[in-house]
């Protein structure tokens, strides 16, 4: 993917921490890359001010403002339930791509296949990117990930949006620091955005979720130590465990980091669920790996952007108490705890296979 864009972000009314996944993810790991947010709803703010990072990144209340910062491209920075494009976005998405910009969109709406847009796009030279589009020819998984010799860890997670891919991002180079060759594994339309590779194992048929997972994995471990791969949902969702269970089973990981948000007591959107207790959901996950690889949950890490720093470092000191792990929020806190524990896991792991030649 070509890296050279300005994006103006398309967040229209849902510009916020937990509405627009895909645009703080661009905000967070590729400020550079941002030009301006669109949400008239929060017109005159910065990225900073509704987010809390992304410096001065301006947020405007029309496209014609937006265009002043002189964009190469428009990302739909929304990642809603379900995945469908907003009717009211067509008008703002055809300006765009009639003034030359590229889409970039991470929504299961393919908006390349709209032939309004197609026509729209090729008549002035602009390129439409669905990130959510799967490869061809994918194939179901073999269990090919146990002849690797990189060591593979995943994130899975108490629910949906609650951090698994932020995790990856967040510990990578601390890992990297620790001595290591590290890749990282997009699994989701945010990830590939940010690492320009990857496959959204959402939108792939659920035969081919785990050889998905599979051919990921192996991409990733190749001339790498170790391998980040990016969770996806929760095996306790109603809507999206299978595609964790798919991930779960394709990337056959060594070992897992636990991905939770202390004031988040039941499922999202769906309040009828309760969220089980990190210790159960530590059980459950190292159960359901174990017919396939014995893989053990290495530490936990919180998502505390609603509490306040006093309150998050006590869910932190709970959390340790619980599961006897190291526990720490990436994002506001040190990632030495996650990134220590990976080291001293592959340390341990490639002393184990030594011993055995």
């Amino acid at each position: 993917m070509s890296r050279s864009r300005r994006f103006l972000v398309l967040a229209e009314g849902n510009f916020g921490p937990l509405t627009s996944k895909t645009a703080n993810a661009c905000i967070r790991y590729a400020p550079h890359e941002v030009a301006v947010v669109l949400d008239s709803a929060a017109a005159g703010r910065t990225a900073d001010d509704v987010l809390g990072f992304g410096g001065g990144i301006p947020v405007v209340a029309t496209f014609d403002e937006a265009m002043r910062f002189e964009p190469t491209a428009m990302l739909i920075g929304i990642a809603p339930a379900g995945g469908q494009f907003p009717h009211a976005w067509r008008e703002l998405v055809v300006r765009a791509l009639t003034a030359g910009l590229d889409v970039w969109s991470g929504l299961h709406s393919l908006l390349g296949d709209d032939p309004e847009f197609a026509a729209v796009a090729a008549a002035h030279g602009a390129t439409i990117r669905d990130l959510r589009r799967p490869p061809e020819n994918l194939d179901v998984s073999y269990g090919r990930v146990r002849e690797t010799d990189a060591t593979v860890i995943l994130t899975v997670g108490s629910d949906c949006n609650i951090g698994k891919m932020t995790t990856q991002l967040q510990i990578q180079d601390g890992v990297r620091k620790l001595g290591h060759r590290v890749s990282f594994a997009a699994t989701g339309q945010t990830g590939i955005l940010i690492e320009g590779r990857g496959i959204a194992v959402d939108a792939v048929i659920a035969d081919f979720i785990a050889g998905a997972a599979e051919q990921l994995t192996l991409e990733a471990a190749v001339d790498h130590d170790i391998v980040l791969v990016e969770g996806q949902g929760s095996i306790v969702h109603p809507a999206y465990s299978g595609v964790t269970l798919g991930l779960m089973h394709g990337s056959l990981p060594h070992a897992m980091i636990l991905c939770a948000q202390p004031s988040r007591t039941t499922i999202n959107r769906n309040p009828w669920v309760p969220i089980p207790s990190l210790s159960e959901l530590i059980r459950l996950y190292e159960q359901l790996a174990e017919p396939l690889r014995q893989s053990p949950v290495i530490g936990v890490a919180l998502n505390t952007y609603d509490l306040s720093d006093i309150e998050a470092r006590e869910a932190v000191e709970r959390a340790k108490a619980e599961t006897g792990l190291p526990v720490t929020d990436p994002v506001r806190f040190s990632t030495a705890p996650l990134s220590e524990a990976i080291d001293a896991f592959h340390r341990e792991r490639v002393e184990a296979r030594a011993a055995l030649m």
